[in-house]
């Protein structure tokens, strides 16, 4: 492993063939960019092109989703899960649309540091490369501890291969080394039998079945469904929603948040 810039041209000539058509590679426009990054953050690809759509045609930009309700933001990522990204989501869209888009893009909820760089490719075109699970992975396993380098002016594609072959070939488990994988020429992990032990740990996530999230979800779904749900359903859960701003508590029902 080490320095193989071949492996980066092998992966750039596969992309160009063979790259998948998502909504969110069709723009520039870093709102809708964010909204993208934002929805995949904890949620498969095949899963938010739907949502990403009806996001962007019931606000299509950033001053749209600013004049928004947070209720009915909320209510509209209801099924998407991990509703504070929503919230944060809405609240960025709210400081874009006041101030314009800030220098250090980390300023912004929920933006770290992956989501800035992301935007950066994605959406600037700057080569840099953005880094989530699926890509550190690609990385670890391919090119070891040293990235041969982006070529000027392939940020954009790069990353994106790198992101179509971790979800595609080099997945967590049982990854298709021999399908062919586009970088299996090449690939020591995969000649060495060492996929699994040069895999970088990922974070392990708790039970969701009777958790918190669990019991919280249920009753946005409920407001959603219904616009109110009584506070004596789930008192904890309620409580845990109006303590993170995403419902509002009445005299004996949970309410959207305003």
């Amino acid at each position: 492993m080490g320095d193989d810039q071949s492996g980066v041209e092998s992966l750039i000539a596969w992309f160009a063939s063979d790259g998948a058509d998502l909504p969110w590679r069709r723009t520039r426009d870093r709102y809708a960019i964010l909204v993208a990054e934002t929805m995949l953050q904890a949620t498969q690809v095949a899963r938010v092109i739907g949502y990403y759509d009806r996001w962007l045609a019931k606000w299509p930009t950033v001053q749209t989703l600013a004049q928004a309700s947070l209720g009915d933001v909320i209510a509209t990522w209801q099924g998407l899960g991990y509703p504070r990204r929503a919230r944060n989501l809405h609240r960025s869209a709210q400081i874009v649309a006041e101030h314009g888009w800030p220098q250090d893009l980390t300023t912004l909820p929920g933006v770290g540091s992956y989501t800035a760089d992301a935007l950066a490719c994605f959406a600037d075109e700057v080569d840099v490369i953005p880094q989530d699970v699926n890509v550190r992975r690609v990385i670890a396993r391919r090119f070891g501890d040293e990235w041969p380098g982006t070529p000027k002016g392939q940020g954009w594609v790069v990353g994106q291969a790198l992101m179509d072959l971790g979800r595609l070939y080099c997945t967590a488990k049982g990854p298709k080394c021999a399908a062919p994988c586009p970088l299996r020429q090449g690939c020591a992990a995969a000649d060495l039998g060492q996929v699994a032990e040069l895999t970088p740990a990922g974070r392990r996530q708790s039970p969701y079945g009777g958790s918190m999230r669990e019991r919280r979800g249920k009753l946005l779904k409920e407001i959603a469904l219904n616009g109110r749900v009584a506070l004596s359903v789930d008192v904890e859960a309620a409580n845990s929603l109006v303590s993170d701003g995403l419902a509002r508590k009445g005299r004996t029902y949970l309410l959207p948040a305003r």
